[in-house]
């Protein structure tokens, strides 16, 4: 009963989820915390946290978490593979359309009519959480310099290692509990220098699957950030080095990618379909988001108990304000480029509404926009 559930609230999040992972984290608050009550406020704010300590794709990340915590091992496969699954077939649907007919249809039209919808969403989600998370002034001062950190340019996992840090040190009580906090602070800094991998260089070579496999396991495994540091990344290998792309490829990967719904990371389904049809749509999707589920599986009996541990609790309640003025951040950065004239200003404003007032589904909103957004265009 309880993998049929999963795998139905991540089968239609995989439908419908689009936006982004700030958009998701919403979403996915509003099902399983709001709607169906699997999780506490809390709880799922300590597994936000938990998923920007590790590389990856943080919205497909959350997705498994919420699977193990609420079916176990089954339910960590049926999660991850649900949120995926619709995503990627989408992706590559497009993505034959794209090879056939050589260019991609124009999506501006239905974004107009879902980006405001998305902000509404995910403004109301920060409000709620933001209530559960800033327990106290010094908690809040985190996630303002958070958000301004991420405004200026600075990296999110310096961002969260100085959160954690904070927190932790301005509460530790004792020397044995500072000692406690060691392993703690030492594994989040760890967790930075995987990005490190990401500058190895990458020789070229002619395609083939098992490279590809090797492209996208990499970008999985050491990749933080959102899908425009991936469009970086990809770039590099794949453009630069590898030769295997070109620019306006990559670009219409990237644009597909968020465009469609579920993870922003199927970018690596469309380019495994063009370098390799199904089969390659196939391998890169396995690859980048293979990582996904091996550090959740890894990471995730550790997070409760985390939380039982006092000064690892504190940095997580630093790590988790940090991660909601983050995501403040990326929602100013999207509600500029989204909210450019009435049309816009209203949708968000009376979806926002909607939202509070009579606590319409946010997926229901979303499809709404879609419909009102290619009417207009």
């Amino acid at each position: 009963m309880r993998l049929r559930e999963v795998a139905w609230v991540f089968l239609k999040l995989g439908t419908t989820a689009f936006g982004g992972p700030a958009a998701h984290i919403a979403m996915m608050e509003d099902e399983v915390v709001r709607r169906r009550a699997w999780l506490t406020r809390e709880a799922f704010l300590d597994y936000v946290g938990a998923t920007n300590l590790i590389p990856g794709p943080n919205s497909t990340e959350l997705a498994i978490h919420i699977g193990h915590a609420r079916a176990g091992w089954a339910g960590l496969l049926v999660a991850g593979v649900s949120f995926i699954v619709p995503a990627a077939l989408i992706v590559s649907a497009a993505a034959w359309a794209y090879v056939r007919y050589g260019t991609l249809a124009g999506p501006a039209g239905i974004l107009y009519g879902i980006k405001p919808i998305v902000i509404a969403v995910v403004a109301q989600a920060l409000w709620r959480l933001g209530i559960t998370a800033i327990k106290s002034a010094l908690l809040a001062v985190v996630a303002v310099l958070a958000a301004s950190g991420a405004a200026a340019g600075i990296h999110e996992m310096l961002i969260l290692l100085i959160a954690g840090v904070l927190t932790a040190g301005a509460t530790a009580r004792s020397v044995r509990s500072s000692r406690a906090s060691v392993p703690v602070l030492a594994g989040i800094a760890g967790s930075m220098g995987l990005n490190a991998a990401a500058m190895l260089p990458v020789s070229p070579a002619p395609f083939g699957l098992l490279q590809l496999f090797a492209v996208f396991a990499k970008a999985g495994a050491v990749l933080f950030g959102s899908g425009y540091v991936l469009l970086a990344f990809l770039r590099a290998d794949l453009v630069e080095r590898l030769g295997w792309l070109t620019e306006p490829q990559l670009l219409d990967a990237i644009a597909i990618g968020q465009v469609t719904p579920g993870p922003v990371f199927t970018t690596a389904t469309f380019i495994g379909f063009i370098l390799g049809g199904p089969a390659g749509a196939f391998v890169a999707t396995v690859g980048i988001f293979l990582p996904a589920f091996v550090f959740v599986a890894i990471s995730g009996p550790v997070v409760p108990k985390l939380r039982r541990s006092a000064i690892a609790g504190r940095a997580l309640d630093g790590i988790n304000a940090a991660s909601l003025g983050l995501m403040a951040a990326v929602t100013w950065q999207l509600g500029r480029a989204a909210l450019t004239d009435l049309t816009t200003i209203s949708l968000a404003c009376l979806s926002l509404l909607a939202l509070v007032l009579f606590r319409i589904n946010s997926a229901w909103l979303i499809i709404a926009g879609a419909i009102i957004g290619w009417t207009l265009s």
